[in-house]
């Protein structure tokens, strides 16, 4: 099926582009990456009016990294955050995460921000900005303004983005020094959405858990921070009783979809499964016996 017909709009300006959501709100998508969009666009289950094309906007391309923070222009693409070209816990957690990411054309074009912004509740990404409590950068005609990522998923393709703001970065908190990371998923086919998906990144020190954060892909609407179980962690010696502990902890404050390939039952024993593999491996990076 081809798309529906729609007015094209390339702006070269943030003020340009916001404008022109605002004037056309509902009726307008922005196109960044478009990997999401054209199969809306596609299956007309999307029909808007305008396409506001971000791509010839200077400046929104680039991964700044400052003391505290790393902040991810809106058209930084997958391919980019799995070559990171600095030396941080947090780049190490792109690399191992991007490759997951669908297949290499579509990482040469997708967006980090496109998919905080399509909010697939299997997004990696997104559940890497729950787990670090990023901040989503607007711009709209009343100003510039920042959501955190626990406010910012509504839903399954749910947002707090409003019909004429226009995302226009990420900021993601930098983990403390010698924080190590770990990733690991589980889908069907190379390429495929996950069923189920768990990162961790953990800080030791005198042998126990001074800092760790926990983030699910797949395992409800939105995608999750395992707060129960980083809780289970925090201030203790990360035993193998107590790994497994935290695991079975973080799956059972899951809430993953009931489908017929993946039943709710096996993507919680899935995701316990990834959590304590993550924090295995995360530990074991760490040098400790």
């Amino acid at each position: 099926m081809k798309p529906a017909q729609f007015h094209y709009f390339a702006p070269t300006s943030v003020p340009e582009a916001v404008a022109m959501l605002a004037e056309r709100g509902p009726d307008s998508r922005v196109l960044a990456g478009g990997q999401s969009l054209l199969i809306e666009l596609r299956y007309r289950s999307a029909r808007p009016a305008l396409v506001v094309d971000i791509n010839r906007i200077p400046g929104l391309s680039e991964v700044t990294v400052e003391d505290g923070s790393v902040h991810v222009g809106a058209l930084v693409r997958h391919a980019q955050l799995e070559h990171a070209g600095f030396d941080d816990p947090l780049a190490e957690l792109f690399r191992q995460v991007a490759p997951y990411v669908a297949h290499p054309p579509i990482r040469a074009r997708g967006t980090f921000a496109g998919s905080l912004a399509w909010a697939h509740p299997a997004s990696e990404w997104c559940a890497l900005a729950m787990a670090l409590g990023a901040g989503i950068e607007l711009e709209g005609p009343a100003g510039p303004r920042t959501v955190r990522a626990d406010s910012w998923f509504r839903g399954p393709f749910a947002t707090a983005c409003l019909p004429q703001e226009l995302v226009t970065g990420v900021r993601l908190p930098r983990p403390p020094a010698g924080t190590v990371a770990a990733f690991a998923e589980h889908r069907r086919t190379h390429g495929s959405f996950a069923l189920a998906a768990a990162m961790v990144m953990l800080r030791l020190g005198q042998d126990r858990v001074q800092w760790v954060r926990i983030g699910l892909a797949n395992a409800a609407g939105v995608p999750l921070r395992a707060i129960g179980a980083e809780s289970l962690l925090m201030g203790e010696r990360p035993e193998p009783e107590l790994l497994a502990e935290a695991a079975a902890r973080a799956a059972a404050d899951a809430d993953p979809p009931d489908e017929p390939h993946a039943p709710a039952a096996y993507r919680r024993h899935a995701l316990a499964t990834l959590v304590r593999r993550c924090l295995a491996r995360a530990i074991e990076n760490t040098g400790t016996p």
